[in-house]
């Protein structure tokens, strides 16, 4: 038998949990708890500037670096368990060169929440 890969709908996205918790405790694990820490903050404020740089870039002048940049992210959030937002990301990366400028604002904006979202679902400490 083989498996078969379908593209995740909309809705598919928005149902994935915003953060995976075990995520950020592998890492503790893995670097300690004040590592663990830093990187995330650098992980917040990297991402913080490359949604907004998202915004910066006109489509059909930056398909190649908004590839670049959603599969750095995807990366990103997926070591950290954004899940959301790591599906968002390969969307916006799978689909760069063929998005239209609504759709593409519509999954920035998704991209926004995904964001806001698992950053509201992190431990306070």
């Amino acid at each position: 038998m083989f498996e078969v890969t379908a593209a995740p709908r909309q809705r598919a996205l928005d149902a994935e949990p915003a953060r995976e918790p075990s995520a950020y405790q592998a890492l503790v694990a893995e670097i300690g708890q004040d590592g663990a820490a830093e990187v995330r903050s650098v992980f917040w404020s990297e991402t913080c500037a490359r949604l907004q740089l998202f915004r910066t870039l006109a489509l059909a002048q930056h398909r190649p670096r908004i590839t670049r940049e959603a599969h750095s992210l995807k990366s990103a959030a997926g070591t950290f368990g954004y899940v959301r937002l790591a599906a968002l990301a390969l969307r916006l990366e799978k689909s760069a060169d063929k998005l239209g400028e609504p759709a593409f604002r519509d999954l920035l904006d998704r991209m926004d929440t995904a964001f806001d979202a698992g950053r509201a679902q992190e431990p306070q400490e």
